[in-house]
C-alpha cells in the first residue's frame, strides 16, 4: 500500500464515526449497571480506544474506566465491572486470555473485532460482538475502538452517553483531515528527527498514540511521556542534547498549571538547545478536540514515511516477532 493509500484511510476517520455508532447499536449491548466500571482488555491499536475514551470523558466519568495491556484482569476485577475484549483480529493472545479470566470471574464481557477466535468464542458463549470492519491496517480502526469503549461505558453507567458529540464531530474533522498545511509542516520538521511526544490531561494518552503511530507507520525511533511527570525526571536529559525534537500537545482542557508546565518546559528545551513543536487541539468538544490531535498525529506518521521513503503500511518486525513466541 502506498502513502497515499494510507492517507486515503486515514482521512476517512471522520466518516468513520457515524458507522462506528451504527455498529455498537447493531450488537445490541445490553444496558446493566456495573459498579466496578469498564475494563478495556487489549493491546497495542485495539487497547488505545481505552485510553483516549477516558481522556474524552475526563470529569464526566462516573466510574472507573482502565485499560488492561496483559494476560490478566486486575485482582478487584469481578461479576461488578464490564470488559470489553478488543482486538482488531480477533486473536490477540493477551486479550483471549483477559476474555477467558473475565468469564470465569463472572463478569459480563463485550467482543470488539473484526472476528477471529474472540468473535468465535463470544457467538458461541452469547457475548455481544461489535463488529468492526476489516480489510484496514488495525492502526486505522482507532474511531472504531474509541467509540466502542465509550458506548460500553454509557451502557454499564460508567459514563453519560456521548453520542450527540461523537455525531457532531464528523464535519470539523473532516475539514481537518482535508487539510495539508499543518501535518506536512510538522511532518518536515521531524524528518531525520527523534520525537518525543509530551501530553498532559487529555492530551496524555494521545501522545502515546503519535508515538506508536511514529513506530509504525514511519518505522522510526519515537517516544511519549506525560506532564506534570516529565518535570521530575526528564529535564536532567535535555543538555544532552542530539537530533531530538519536543512534541507537546495542548488543550483548553487542561489544567492550568499543566498548561504552564508546557510553556515552561518548551523554554526550557530550546535553551538546551533541542527542537521544540507546540501543537493544539481543535473543536469544542471534548471528543472533538481530543480525536482532532488523534487525526493529525496519524497524518504526520504517514507524511514522514513518505518523506523518509518507507512504507507506512507493513509492519513486519511485529509479525515476525509474533511467528517466533
Amino acid at each position: 500500500m502506498s502513502v497515499e493509500e494510507m492517507l486515503g484511510i486515514v482521512r476517512e476517520l471522520p466518516h468513520q464515526l457515524g458507522d462506528a455508532l451504527w455498529r455498537v447499536e447493531s450488537a445490541a449491548v445490553p444496558r446493566a449497571d456495573a459498579p466496578g466500571g469498564l475494563a478495556v482488555c487489549g493491546v497495542g491499536g485495539s487497547a488505545i480506544g481505552g485510553d483516549l475514551a477516558r481522556a474524552v470523558l475526563g470529569d464526566r466519568a462516573r466510574r472507573p474506566l482502565r485499560t488492561v495491556r496483559d494476560y490478566a484482569l486486575e485482582p478487584w476485577a469481578g461479576a461488578d465491572t464490564l470488559v470489553l475484549c478488543s482486538s482488531y483480529s480477533g486473536n490477540t493472545e493477551e486479550t483471549l486470555a483477559c476474555y477467558q479470566a473475565a468469564g470465569e470471574a463472572g463478569a459480563p464481557r463485550v467482543a470488539l473485532t473484526t472476528g477471529g477466535e474472540l468473535a468465535r468464542r463470544a457467538r458461541e458463549e452469547g457475548v455481544p460482538v461489535i463488529g468492526v470492519p476489516g480489510g484496514i491496517p488495525p492502526r486505522a480502526a482507532v474511531a472504531y475502538m474509541v467509540i466502542g469503549a465509550l458506548e460500553c461505558a454509557a451502557s454499564c453507567g460508567a459514563a453519560p452517553s456521548l453520542r450527540a458529540e461523537i455525531e457532531g464531530a464528523a464535519g470539523p474533522l473532516s475539514g481537518l483531515a482535508a487539510g495539508e498545511e499543518e501535518p506536512r509542516r510538522l511532518a518536515e520538521a521531524l524528518r531525520g528527527r527523534v520525537p518525543i511526544v509530551y501530553g498532559g490531561g487529555p492530551t496524555a494518552p494521545v501522545a502515546r498514540r503519535w508515538k506508536t503511530q511514529l513506530n509504525e507507520n514511519a518505522k522510526r525511533h519515537a517516544f511519549w511521556s506525560t506532564l506534570p511527570e516529565a518535570n521530575h525526571n526528564e529535564l536532567c536529559a535535555f543538555a544532552a542534547g542530539g537530533d531530538v525534537t519536543l512534541v507537546l500537545l495542548e488543550d483548553e482542557g487542561q489544567h492550568e498549571r499543566i498548561r504552564r508546565r508546557i510553556e515552561r518546559t518548551a523554554e526550557v528545551a530550546a535553551e538546551a538547545g533541542l527542537a521544540v513543536e507546540r501543537v493544539s487541539s481543535r473543536g469544542s468538544t471534548p471528543f472533538e478536540r481530543v480525536m482532532s490531535l488523534v487525526l493529525l498525529g496519524d497524518l504526520v506518521s504517514v507524511l514522514l514515511a513518505g518523506l523518509e521513503g518507507v512504507d507506512p503500511t507493513p509492519v513486519e518486525a511485529l509479525e515476525q516477532f509474533k511467528r517466533t513466541l
